[in-house]
């Protein structure tokens, strides 16, 4: 109960702070007739600091608020600091400047076996230019991606050099951006809020996404789906790795030390022969090092891991399986 009222209170403490900053941003849109604040700039007192309330002449402008018998100035404007002019709010657009749609464009695939080709195809089609689509090979489980932040950054640059033009960031589908339904929804919300149109190409929604209404309850609804597929993926996934482990089918990168090797260790080691003696007369039959020698703690490695199985038959086999179901987890496709 405790927790419920503090983050009942809390929530009500954020909605008020967006609220008073909601609040300037009307007012600062007009000068100050009594004080004489340029617009984009908070009222300032006599002794010519920040005031703590804008003045009434002001904020009865805008006419939510005309009725108010007082504004309070939001923190982050600094009350009582010293006034500085703040940045003008920008001109109002002409009706008649042309327009244009300009898109950036953004491509993902999880590992580095996938191909992005088809994004790609997909995007120039739809006429963007090459240095305007941005692509990276990466899971959506790295919570920081370079190129889609360096697409976002580009995105808002232009808007805010060309705002009489619409922006939109273009996505082959939904799952390109991630698969985790707030973290979809998250972003959904930074588009629109930086003026920015969402469009998808493929998909459910395929098409400009509508923020507003039946648009966004059906983003939210395919964004919690995208995320039950991941989760599905994931759980399939492991559990083949399982049962292949169980069989004895381990995944991961093919060991140096092969069974035919380990047997060639043991038998002459049993004659006498060192590991030094052995080992260069063991080559390494696939792989990166393929027809090199074996290193010695390569060699005595695998002495130890079959002197282990020697002694613990399953917990052996149990540790092999983990290990390999951790290996493949990695290449589990976002």
């Amino acid at each position: 109960m405790f927790w419920e009222l503090f983050v009942t209170a809390f929530g009500v403490m954020t909605d008020h702070q967006t609220a008073l900053a909601s609040e300037a941003d009307d007012v600062e849109r007009h000068p100050c007739p009594r004080c004489h604040a340029s617009s984009g700039s908070p009222c300032r007192s006599r002794a010519g600091a920040v005031a703590g309330t804008y003045h009434t002449g002001r904020f009865t402008k805008v006419p939510r608020l005309a009725k108010l018998l007082r504004v309070p100035t939001p923190a982050d404007r600094g009350p009582g600091q010293p006034w500085r002019p703040g940045t003008p709010a920008p001109a109002p657009i002409d009706p008649d400047t042309p327009s244009a749609d300009i898109r950036i464009g953004y491509a993902r695939c999880s590992t580095l076996t996938q191909e992005l080709q088809t994004q790609l195809d997909a995007l120039t089609a739809k006429s963007i230019p090459r240095d305007k689509i941005f692509s990276e090979k990466i899971s959506t489980r790295v919570r920081v991606r370079p190129k889609f932040e360096a697409a976002l950054a580009a995105a808002r640059e232009i808007k805010a050099h060309a705002p009489h033009c619409r922006v939109i960031f273009t996505v082959y589908e939904m799952k390109r951006l991630g698969r985790d339904a707030a973290e979809l929804t998250a972003l959904a919300d930074h588009l629109a809020a930086h003026g920015l149109v969402l469009e998808m190409l493929a998909g459910p929604l395929a098409g400009i996404y509508d923020p507003t209404g039946h648009g966004r309850l059906l983003f939210a609804f395919f964004a919690a789906m995208a995320e039950t597929e991941r989760e599905n993926i994931r759980e399939s996934t492991l559990e083949g790795l399982d049962t292949a482990a169980r069989k004895g089918k381990h995944g991961g990168r093919p060991p140096v030390i092969t069974d035919d090797m380990l047997h060639t260790v043991l038998r002459r080691r049993a004659g006498g022969e060192s590991v030094e003696q052995i080992q260069p007369d063991l080559i390494i039959p696939t792989g990166k090092r393929k027809g090199h020698n074996p290193s010695l703690s390569s060699i005595y490695r695998a002495l130890a891991e079959h002197e282990k199985r020697q002694a613990y038959p399953e917990a052996a086999t149990q540790a092999q399986a983990d290990f390999a179901a951790l290996q493949q987890r990695d290449r589990i496709p976002e």
